[in-house]
């Protein structure tokens, strides 16, 4: 698989709602600060990004509490990509959010339109295109029907064009349809994942929603990137294709079903071209079996 020479469109689409975007899309996590919390080098990720599109990418996963002390994610989109191109699809997400000194708080519904707005301005947009609203933990969150209640008012006003959930039970995701229309989930999901995981990106699939996995590469690494030993399986089959482990993990996540869409995230453009190109990796039935048994 020669990476270079394949875009993003080798990843197939999926619609938005109304919005046609390619599968392997890109995350802004990394684009502030790296895996050990040292600052990224602004010029390189600004190229990161340019090339992304250059790449077929139109799907970008950002957020406003997406900073460090030098760098934000929303301004450093703006600055690299705007005038966006017209096909360009951001998303966004709210509910968490973070004072300069870095200390985590969560939304009331009545803040919530002032974190929307911070993401406009930050962005430079007068809409934004999906507003997935992110919850605190799914294990132990009760009802979200007044937050999400909220993001459908700003919705009917035009700030928002779509609206996601993040973080989510299934149970969660009824509330919200019986509000206004979800475009998409946004949850922890990938190789290794629990059986219910696998059931909620199905049910999805057949509600015809986008799922959208984070930490779909760094597993239970998360934020801190990959920290534990690879499993053997994706070990073998990356050795088969000649890939890398990062490479197994997102095909097989994408082999999930036509509506799960990846936003891996990068700072560096080796990874971002090997990224994009795992959207022509193919895995045998057997590889899928073997590694959806790890």
């Amino acid at each position: 698989m020669t990476s270079e020479t394949i875009t993003a469109a080798a990843s197939g689409t999926w619609r938005l709602g109304d919005l046609a975007v390619r599968r392997m899309g890109f995350g802004a996590m990394r684009l502030t600060h790296l895996a050990d919390g040292s600052p990224t080098d602004r010029e390189r990720v600004v190229c990161v990004l340019r090339r992304a599109v250059e790449l077929g990418v139109n799907h970008i996963d950002t957020a406003s509490f997406y900073f460090s002390p030098t760098r934000s994610a929303n301004e450093l989109i703006n600055r690299a990509l705007a005038p966006y191109p017209e096909d360009l699809v951001i998303t966004t997400k709210v509910g968490p959010g973070r004072d300069y000194a870095g200390e985590w708080w969560w939304a009331t519904p009545e803040q919530l339109r002032g974190q929307v707005e911070e993401n406009l301005r930050q962005l430079g947009r007068d809409h934004l295109d999906v507003v997935n609203l992110r919850i605190p933990r799914r294990e132990t969150t009760g009802s979200i029907a007044e937050h999400f209640g909220a993001l459908a008012e700003l919705r009917t006003a035009g700030l928002i064009r779509h609206l996601g959930v993040s973080n989510v039970r299934p149970d969660h995701l009824a509330e919200a349809r019986a509000i206004a229309p979800v475009v998409c989930v946004q949850n922890p999901y990938g190789v290794g994942s629990p059986a219910e995981d696998h059931a909620f990106l199905d049910a999805c699939g057949q509600q015809g929603i986008a799922f959208v996995p984070f930490f779909a590469i760094a597993g239970a690494g998360k934020e801190a990137g990959v920290v534990t030993q690879e499993a053997g399986p994706v070990r073998a089959v990356a050795g088969a294709h000649g890939v890398t482990e990062a490479q197994v993990r997102l095909a097989w996540t994408l082999n999930r079903g036509p509506h799960v869409l990846a936003i891996p995230g990068t700072g560096n453009p080796d990874h971002l071209v090997e990224n994009i190109a795992t959207g022509a990796l193919r895995l045998s039935p057997e590889e899928i079996a073997l590694l959806s048994a790890v």
